[in-house]
């Protein structure tokens, strides 16, 4: 994303998401625990809003994504969402399911690795946002559920249609979106949808952890890599192999790369500069 802005000033308080900051580390937290983290129509909005901030500060490295009490986040509110949906009338739903679609594409476009530290339930939107992370690091009370089909709704909501099969393979993603059965920790470990999986109650430790190992290394190596492994999903190996080598031209003109090689024979640790 562009670090360009106009004269709109950066947000100071979100309304709708807990915010902290530290170390080039963000951590947003869904902070509605006596409703098991349920999205609502401002949630979705200031996630999309925030990342696209946080993309262009250029300051944060790596953002961890968690869920306050006893789950990550149970989906779209039934009461604030689902029930607002039935009075909408098409172009209303189009502007809403648009949005949700566009947090989808902010944590899959910001130039920044975003961590997933998953306990409880992540179920509807939440199994999404999970799925649209970098890193997906659970612990054994951690169950994923997309259950769209489960309230009438085609199983493709936000993007899962493109991302679970990449994940997981069109096997699993074909069973998890179709019948919306929940997937405890373990067998989210066995098919692939998770990273790691911890002991219970470690899931945010360690997601603290890999941010801060992230924020502490080469930031415009990760944000290139993030770059084409959502580029080339859908290139041609010929066109996949074109865009390594421009990238790596361009990378090879990068301090990093620089401070790599003067760090490597003065026989020191390197200090990334993230340029």
């Amino acid at each position: 994303m562009s670090p360009f802005i106009g004269s709109t000033p950066a947000t100071e308080r979100w309304h709708h998401l807990r915010v902290t900051r530290q170390d080039g580390v963000a951590t947003v937290t869904f902070d509605r625990p006596e409703k098991l983290n349920a999205l609502t129509f401002g949630a979705y909005a200031d996630l999309r809003d925030l990342l696209g901030e946080l993309s262009r500060e250029r300051s944060v490295r790596a953002l961890v994504l968690g869920g306050e009490g006893r789950g990550f986040c149970s989906g779209g509110d039934v009461d604030e969402i689902i029930g607002a949906t039935l009075a909408m009338d098409t172009a209303q739903l189009l502007d809403f399911n648009r949005m949700t679609g566009q947090v989808v594409r902010a944590l899959r476009e910001c130039p920044f690795p975003v961590i997933a530290a998953v306990h409880g339930v992540a179920a509807g939107a939440g199994a999404v946002l999970a799925l649209a992370a970098d890193f997906r690091i659970a612990d054994p009370t951690a169950r994923f559920a997309f259950l769209f089909t489960r309230v009438g709704l085609s199983g493709g909501d936000m993007g899962a249609a493109y991302l679970l099969p990449r994940v997981v393979g069109l096997g699993h993603a074909t069973r998890l979106l179709m019948l919306g059965e929940p997937v405890h920790a373990a067998e989210a470990e066995r098919i692939g949808l998770l990273s790691e999986l911890t002991e219970e109650g470690k899931a945010h430790v360690r997601a603290a952890e890999l941010a801060a190992r992230l924020a502490a290394g080469p930031a415009l190596a990760h944000a290139q890599t993030k770059a084409l492994l959502t580029a080339e999903l859908d290139m041609p190996l010929a066109a996949s192999v074109e865009l390594d080598a421009n990238t790596q031209a361009l990378l090879m003109h990068g301090q990093d790369y620089a401070e790599f090689h003067a760090a490597f024979t003065g026989k020191r640790p390197p200090e990334w500069k993230g340029r």
